[in-house]
């Protein structure tokens, strides 16, 4: 090989190498400050979301912690640019328990407030949230037996509606002491009520501190059922939700 090509070979590798570094960066700026790609991998936001959806969370809606940066690091401590959820927001958050399990929940209590299950009603500082039945959840299980699950509209002080489930009659989250909110804190429920693990959970979530927010759950932009392995790719316009593509999540 010639001076001349071998010149132009390692230009051409430094130009390569360089261009993928600018990629890496930019898609790092862009997960730590602007969007977050998310799965959902249980079903405890059902109806809301559902197991197999990918949406995008929101990273400048509640400002920037550590916990905006991939692993977490400890540069520094508390919020920067911060700005406050409000109730209903379905949000992004790092489990307190162990600072890295990402988990997605709905906003429910605020700092101060009294949140309290009665009778599988939603009671917020003494007084029952309103709810009204809706269709049933039509829920259909790997071998294809069909369940119909009780569905409830229910709508919070500020105005902000959404769907929740209700599997399990009188469960035991169905009748809960009270809680109360401490300052700095968020009180999260998943919308299947029977079936979320959230701060009604004190040895598994319990109160989130406004520190572990990520962000807010925008819009999703893909959905599969499961039913389609990646390499099945014939199988692949059945296994897609079409209709849940570009959803803005409630």
């Amino acid at each position: 090989m010639s001076e001349n090509a071998k010149k132009l070979s390692s230009s051409s590798w430094v130009e390569n190498a360089r261009t993928i570094a600018y990629a890496l960066l930019i898609a790092v700026l862009i997960r730590a400050f602007l969007f977050q790609p998310f799965f959902i991998p249980s079903s405890s936001m059902e109806s809301t979301l559902l197991i197999g959806d990918y949406l995008f969370v929101s990273k400048y809606s509640y400002g920037y912690s550590k916990h905006s940066l991939p692993f977490s690091p400890p540069l520094f401590s508390g919020r920067v640019i911060g700005m406050e959820p409000e109730r209903g927001d379905v949000v992004v958050f790092k489990q307190p328990i162990d600072n890295h399990t990402d988990f997605i929940k709905r906003v429910i209590g605020l700092p101060g407030d009294t949140v309290q299950m009665r009778g599988s009603v939603l009671y917020l500082n003494g007084k029952p949230v309103p709810r009204v039945r809706v269709d049933d959840f039509i829920y259909r299980d790997p071998t294809g037996n069909v369940r119909r699950i009780p569905q409830y509209r229910e709508t919070l002080p500020n105005g902000v509606s959404y769907i929740t489930l209700d599997m399990i009659r009188d469960s035991v989250w169905d009748n809960t002491g009270p809680y109360v909110v401490p300052q700095g804190h968020y009180f999260m429920m998943g919308d299947n009520r029977d079936n979320s693990s959230d701060s009604r959970v004190a040895d598994s979530v319990g109160y989130v501190p406004f520190e572990n927010l990520i962000g807010k759950a925008e819009i999703i932009f893909f959905s599969a059922n499961g039913t389609a392995s990646f390499w099945q790719f014939w199988k692949w316009p059945w296994a897609v939700r079409w209709d849940r593509m570009a959803k803005w999540v409630d």
